[in-house]
Order: C-alpha cells, then sequence, then structure tokens
C-alpha cells in the first residue's frame, strides 16, 4: 500500500481536528438526531458536490473539500448514533467523543484495509466526480433501508454504508490533496 495508511489517518487527523473544535463550540448537540436526518445531512452536502462539479462554480463560500470534511465528520457521527442508546446522556465529554471517533475511524480504516486489498486501490485511479456518485448511491441505499426500517434481504445495514461513504470522502480527500 502506498502511503494510503499516512495519508488516511493525516486527512482523518485533519478532520478530526475540526469535529472536536466544534464538539467544544457545539457539545455533542448532534445527539438528538436520528439517523434519518444524519442520512439527509450527508445527502445534502454530497449533493452541493456534485451541483458544484456540474456547475463548475459555488455561490456560497465553502469549497468542495469542506463538504468531504463535513461527510468524513458526518459519517463518524453517525456510526456513533447506531450504537448509542436514545436513552444514553446527549452530551458526551471531549475526552469520551475522541476515543469513540477514534474507534469508529479505526473499524472503517480495516474495512477500506481489506477492501483495497481485494481491489487493488481502483481509487486512485477514479475520478473524484465518481467518488461523489458512489457517495450518493450509498446515501440512496440507505435511505431505502431507512425506509425499510432497517430491514433487508441480502444487503448490509446501514453501518457499512456509512463506512464506505466516510472511506470515499477521505479518498476524494486524499486525491484532492489534504494530507
Amino acid at each position: 500500500m502506498k502511503d494510503t495508511t499516512k495519508e488516511y489517518y493525516s486527512v482523518i487527523n485533519h478532520c478530526k481536528e475540526l469535529f472536536l473544535k466544534k464538539a467544544k463550540d457545539y457539545g455533542t448537540s448532534w445527539r438528538i438526531m436520528r439517523l434519518t436526518s444524519i442520512t439527509d445531512q450527508l445527502f445534502i452536502k454530497a449533493q452541493r458536490i456534485r451541483t458544484i462539479e456540474t456547475e463548475g462554480m459555488a455561490k456560497v463560500d465553502e469549497d468542495v473539500q469542506s463538504e468531504f470534511i463535513a461527510i468524513v465528520n458526518y459519517c463518524v457521527i453517525a456510526l456513533l448514533q447506531v450504537e448509542m442508546q436514545d436513552d444514553e446522556p446527549t452530551e458526551v465529554s471531549l475526552e469520551d467523543l475522541e476515543s469513540k471517533y477514534d474507534l469508529k475511524v479505526k473499524e472503517t480504516f480495516d474495512l477500506m484495509t481489506a477492501k483495497n486489498h481485494d481491489y487493488g486501490e481502483a481509487w486512485r485511479d477514479m475520478r473524484i466526480s465518481s467518488l461523489t456518485d458512489l457517495i450518493l448511491m450509498k446515501i440512496y441505499r440507505t435511505k431505502q433501508i431507512e425506509d425499510n426500517q432497517g430491514k433487508t434481504l441480502v444487503s448490509e445495514g446501514v453501518a457499512a454504508n456509512y463506512q464506505d461513504m466516510l472511506n470515499y470522502a477521505v479518498f476524494a480527500l486524499i486525491r484532492m490533496g489534504i494530507n
């Protein structure tokens, strides 16, 4: 694996730094969000990226990189919400939050490592716009699973889709030179 581990964690550290700063500013107010709302936030971010890619310009002063960073962090939030119970406290200490973030990223990194072995790091030759489309496809799949109350016949659950979206966003950020 080229420098994928180094590049991956460089991007993650950038995302995590922003995540923790926002947690200091806002606390863990995201804890009140249902998974469906988090999925819709991911949709908004990915759809904006696609619109900018298609139109070639943005009218709001946030770049595509910021949106991919937001996708990484919303995916971590979703993965945390999948495991946390509704009756758990809304506020999570920064220390606990950081360790939970690191755990979800480690699990997602391990999945990426296994897939990279099998796919030969094909993402390195993909267009960033294709990564955007893959994220959108995973969002639509997740929405369908949510609309089916989590019941699937042969598909992975929502957590696997959030992990894939997180990895695609990290790949896009690596390709864009964030590291």
